[in-house]
This record gives C-alpha cells, structure tokens and sequence, in this order.
C-alpha cells in the first residue's frame, strides 16, 4: 500500500555512539572532508595523521588541529591510545595499508573501495576476523538519513515488484587528475562506478548475470563503461560511468507499485521522489545539498559498532561489499582491465 508520508530515518541514540580516538592514513582531498565533518558534526576525536611524507602530515595536522604528525604509519599504529584507523589512501593502498592496520590490532575504517577485487577484499574479512576487530568500508552514502529512507521502502515492499533500475555517474576530469593514472588503479570503475555497483547490489542483490562494454582512455586505463545486470528476482540494472563528460547523476527504481526517481547526484545528499504507478501520488524527500558534511554518519555508525562490540557494520556488512567488489572484478574481466597489482 502506498505510504502517506515517508518514513522517518532511524537513529541510534548519542548516548549509544563513544568518542573513539582516530588516527588518519593519507591526508588527501577526502581526509580533508572527513575531518571536517567529524569536527563540525560528531563527538569523535582525531588524534594522529601519518602519510609517506613527514611534511604533508605536518601540514595537514597544523591545518586541522590534529595534535600529531607522522611520516611513518607504523610510528603512529604503535600507540595504544588510537581505537580506530581511516584509510584514505589511494585506491590500490587501501589493501595493504588495511591489512597494516589490523594486524596492528586496531579497527579500521576503508575508503571506498574496500579493496581492488574480491580476493583482496576476502583476505582483510578474514583477517578482521582473526584479530576481532571492525573493518568497514567507507561507502559514505550507504549511512546517511536519505539512504535509510530507501532502505525502509524496500524493506516495506513499496514499490511492489522491482523491475528497472537506471543510474549513471559521470563527470569530467582534465588528463592530469590521478583518476588517469593506471599507476593509481585509474579509471572510473573503483571510484564512480562502485557508487552505482553498490547501489544496484542494494536495491537487487547480487546479479546474476552481466554484460559489461568499456572505452578506453589515454594511459591504458578504462574512461567508460556500461553495464546490464541481471537479478534473480528480474531487477534489470542498466548503468553507466564515464570519465570523459558530465551527466545528470540521477537514478530511476521502478517497480509494480510505485517509482522511486533520485536526483543527481543519486549518493549525495539531495531529493528524491516516490511515486504510486496508479493516480500518481508523489511524496518528497527534500534536504540541503550539504554533501561531504554528511561524512560524519559513517563514522558515528562505525563507532556505534565497536561501542556495541560488533564487528560487522549492520548497515553495509562485508558480505555485502564483497558480492559489489566480485561484480565488479566481472565487469573489469570482460573489459579486459587488470590492475598493476593484479598481474
């Protein structure tokens, strides 16, 4: 039955989230964000930055207040007083320097994506599981109020039967960005795409078939893609990423019941609308496009994980995450694009 508002986001109580004690690995663009919204936002403490350069952690941790610097992340992993690590390196550090953090004994917290494929992604499950503590990726939109909504709708079964999903993320990059880099795992399939792969694997589950057709760029890396996945349940998903121009951002989930339609960009904070497939009803979800400020969710929800000693997020488990790395590792094979670190 159609709803006659839209559901109220769940919440836990602050009571229920602690003040943990973070440091930070790679003081980059999205640390900076993080950062800020966690100061701005939250109770969560940052303690200590490292990166490969003594300077840049200097510089970062003057810029934001953070109390120490260092150019060596052992040096940092040795205290006893950090609870958690934010892994913001790039894309193909996010394995090692993971792996670096837990057999530091300490929980961490991944920029997305949570590895380059799903080998790499079972073997720091496996060793979060040997050392008993939290590994979560930092897919940020996945915790945020807008997403707990959609969350609730599907749960309900408003939309009746889910056939159709459309998504596309692309934006333009000058030839300089590190996203062309193939040094870098470059290309738009770990940074934007994995934004619509993870949706698709929300909204059906696992595909169960795919067809994937790329477009190379200059630096022998991927600049687009398209993908049809096919869902068990008959969820088609038809999704595009390109480096090469900007597109709307949006999503469409249509089912038998009601039409879900999701301004760009889809995993921001922004609007959508739901819409009944009879007499065209429509509820709006509206708030600030406030973006990046929004960080501070994922991490208020990891730190409600280890308060409640749980060491698999209940929002994004790494199931989860894992069955998105596996589709995307599907994605990249019929494109024939393999990762420096995979050869």
């Amino acid at each position: 039955m159609f709803p006659s508002v839209l559901p109220t986001p769940r919440n836990q109580p602050v009571a229920s989230i602690p003040s943990l004690r973070w440091g930070i690995i790679g003081p980059g663009w999205i640390a900076e964000r993080f950062v800020k919204s966690l100061k701005e936002q939250s109770r969560q403490r940052i303690l200590a930055v490292a990166s490969r350069s003594q300077e840049k952690a200097d510089r970062f941790a003057a810029t934001w207040g953070i109390p120490s610097a260092y150019g060596d992340v052992n040096d940092m992993l040795a205290r006893d007083d950090l609870d958690a690590i934010y892994v913001a390196t790039p894309h193909n550090h996010h394995f090692p320097d993971g792996c670096q953090v837990l057999r530091a004994d300490k929980h961490v917290l991944i920029e997305k994506p949570f590895a380059l494929n799903a080998r790499e992604g079972v073997a720091l499950q496996e060793l979060a599981q040997l050392h008993g503590k939290l590994a979560m990726e930092a897919m940020w939109c996945d915790y945020l109020p807008k997403y707990d909504v959609i969350r609730q709708l599907l749960e309900d079964g408003v939309l009746g039967d889910v056939h159709t999903l459309l998504a596309d993320h692309g934006e333009f990059f000058t030839p300089d960005h590190r996203i062309f880099n193939a040094d870098l795992a470059g290309g738009p399939m770990m940074d934007l795409g994995s934004y619509l792969v993870s949706f698709s694997v929300l909204i059906g589950g696992a595909p169960q078939d795919i067809i994937a057709r790329g477009e190379p760029a200059p630096g022998g890396i991927n600049g687009q893609t398209s993908m049809l996945f096919t869902h068990d349940n008959g969820l088609h998903s038809v999704l595009n990423t390109t480096l090469f121009s900007n597109t709307p951002g949006g999503a469409v989930v249509a089912g038998r019941d009601a039409t879900l339609t999701i301004d760009g960009q889809f995993y921001a904070p922004g609007h959508f609308s739901l819409t009944a497939s009879q007499g065209g009803k429509t509820l709006h979800w509206e708030e600030p496009l406030t973006r990046y400020t929004q960080l501070f969710h994922q991490a208020e929800h990891f730190a409600w994980c280890v308060g409640q000693g749980v060491n698999d997020s209940t929002i994004r488990p790494l199931s989860q995450v894992l069955t998105t790395l596996k589709a995307m590792d599907e994605v990249r094979r019929q494109m024939g694009v393999v990762f420096n670190e995979e050869r």
